[in-house]
């Protein structure tokens, strides 16, 4: 087995962004893709080493990118910058989504009709938009993820199966807005699962995350327990 990385630029709408795909080259024939979205800090290693893994548990993994080539935040200030015009046009952030989801459906590698994807932070709101807008994916996965509705989609069948990974504890995300989302899905009838981890906080499979005044601190137990239920429930999809 020899895990190969090669940058993937693509685009969208007219605009170029960078992804970064991983495969094992070892493996024959198309095989299922799992995209991977990045946090508010844009697309960097820790997603790129997250499709490593992924590559070498048999699938296909794409880092999306939803700012642009080349466009990354090296601050708190630069990545609230980043993310939030996003966040305030979730109908944006859909179509940049659909888009990375066209570009690793259309890699030779990849079986299109087997698709996932996991998320981290922003990016674990990035995958319940993609199950929110109806996306043909078979599951997401949302780590430690912003959690809130976006407001240009109304409650509609939601397809995918969803996996919410959560700090129990998160500033970020409520136990309010964990209630929200469970009624949301359950309205919109899903196939959904929430593991919640107490005396967890933002960003538990972050092992650079130590700001317990943010609400961002690793937990090494809580990733272990995460990538576990993962990696167990994209053997449900795909196995």
């Amino acid at each position: 087995m020899t895990i190969q990385t090669e940058t993937m630029i693509y685009e969208v709408q007219g605009k170029t962004y960078e992804g970064v795909l991983s495969w094992d080259d070892a493996a024959t024939g198309p095989r299922p893709g799992i995209m991977v979205c990045h946090a508010w800090g844009g697309q960097g290693d820790f997603e790129a080493d997250k499709c490593r893994a992924l590559a070498g548990l048999g699938y296909v993994g794409m880092a999306v990118d939803v700012y642009g080539e080349g466009i990354r935040g090296t601050s708190t200030e630069e990545n609230a910058k980043l993310m939030q015009p996003l966040m305030d046009d979730r109908a944006e952030l859909q179509r940049r989504l659909k888009g990375s989801l066209a570009a690793l459906q259309g890699d030779d590698r990849v079986d299109e009709t087997r698709i996932a994807a996991i998320g981290f932070c922003f990016g674990g709101l990035c995958v319940l938009d993609v199950a929110r807008a109806g996306n043909d994916i078979a599951g997401v996965v949302s780590f430690h993820g912003l959690l809130g509705r976006p407001d240009n989609i109304e409650t509609r069948p939601v397809k995918a199966k969803v996996m919410v990974l959560h700090g129990w504890d998160d500033p970020m995300a409520t136990p309010d807005a964990v209630l929200e989302l469970t009624k949301e899905l359950s309205e919109a009838g899903a196939d959904w699962q929430l593991h919640a981890y107490g005396a967890t906080v933002h960003a538990f499979t972050n092992p650079s995350a130590s700001d317990p005044e943010m609400g961002t601190v690793y937990s090494a137990k809580a990733e272990k327990r995460s990538i576990a239920a993962m990696t167990s429930f994209l053997d449900e999809l795909f196995g």
